[in-house]
């Protein structure tokens, strides 16, 4: 059996171990204690030490969804038919990447990329549009099927094809696959050049000649309103039409100052396409018409940055 030790010692132990530690400092402290516990036969107790759990892993990203595929009939009546030919673009690959085999949708992406010069010919002729017409009907009359609409929109330059006008001139195409605008006849074989005016048949320029007579003799009676129309159905056949006189020059000045005033009101209600018809019509009479140059302008821009939103 081990001698307990002597109260004495365990007091100078103790003070002993007071002075180690002041002169040892903290550090060494641990292991003082450690000595006078086994002087005591007193053991210091363990403390176990829990570790933190590791940190779980974060989630994972979640994966991106992919963009829907819309039905075919979705893009064509609201992105292709209403000129947003971007946008449909990227949605109509996309149907491809899902449809490879649809050759409807193969059909409209030939519409859509290639050069409507070269899937239609260069040969052309002019049509007036008349009350109830679309590119689709027109298509479907002249070139065979309706879901032609986009090229031959595309071949006049169409911004919408959803607008379309009565009394508008666009060019239908004499040589394409399948056209029936040869047999059709009537109208002018107009330029493959989009800048390029139709020169009109001899028969067509003496209407215009005409015209421009009736609605001179209409304004000196006072009659303006009828000449106006008359002058303007004149202009209508041959935009490059020469004036006959200064009372010709008259009537001239007043009805492109009223097709500018009925583009205006069409631009401030947002009807883009329809206003930039209007100041077409004016700069093909007149290239030098410079209110029609600036607002034309104005809408295209406005127009471009519509499509955009």
């Amino acid at each position: 059996m081990t001698p307990k030790p002597h109260f004495r010692d365990c007091m100078t132990a103790v003070l002993m171990a007071g002075l180690l530690a002041g002169l040892a400092g903290c550090a060494q402290m641990k292991s003082i204690k450690r000595s006078i516990g086994h002087a005591f036969g007193v053991h210091e107790p363990k403390v176990s030490v829990t570790k933190a759990p590791a940190p779980a892993h974060s989630a994972p990203a979640p994966a991106t969804v992919a963009a829907p595929v819309l039905p075919l009939k979705t893009i064509v009546t609201r992105q292709l038919q209403n000129g947003h030919y971007a946008t449909g673009k990227k949605q109509l690959h996309r149907y491809l990447q899902a449809h490879p085999e649809d050759r409807a949708a193969r059909d409209l992406w030939r519409q859509l990329t290639v050069d409507p010069v070269r899937q239609l010919g260069s040969r052309s002729r002019i049509h007036v549009v008349q009350a109830g017409e679309s590119y689709s009907s027109l298509a479907a009359r002249y070139l065979g099927d309706a879901d032609r609409f986009l090229v031959l929109a595309l071949y006049n330059h169409a911004d919408d094809p959803s607008e379309l006008h009565v009394g508008q001139r666009i060019r239908i195409p004499v040589d394409a696959p399948g056209s029936t605008a040869a047999r059709h006849g009537g109208g002018e074989v107009a330029s493959s050049s989009p800048n390029a005016s139709p020169a009109p048949a001899p028969s067509t320029e003496q209407e215009a000649v005409k015209l421009q007579q009736q609605s001179v003799s209409l304004y000196e009676k006072g009659r303006q309103a009828q000449a106006l129309d008359r002058l303007g159905k004149a202009l209508d056949l041959d935009p490059h039409l020469q004036s006959s006189g200064s009372q010709a020059d008259t009537v001239r000045r007043q009805l492109l100052s009223r097709y500018h005033q009925r583009a205006i009101v069409l631009y401030r209600d947002q009807k883009l396409s329809q206003a930039i018809h209007l100041w077409d019509k004016i700069l093909a009479i007149d290239p030098h018409y410079e209110p029609a140059i600036i607002y034309r302008a104005r809408a295209h821009e406005l127009q471009s940055r519509l499509k955009q939103l």
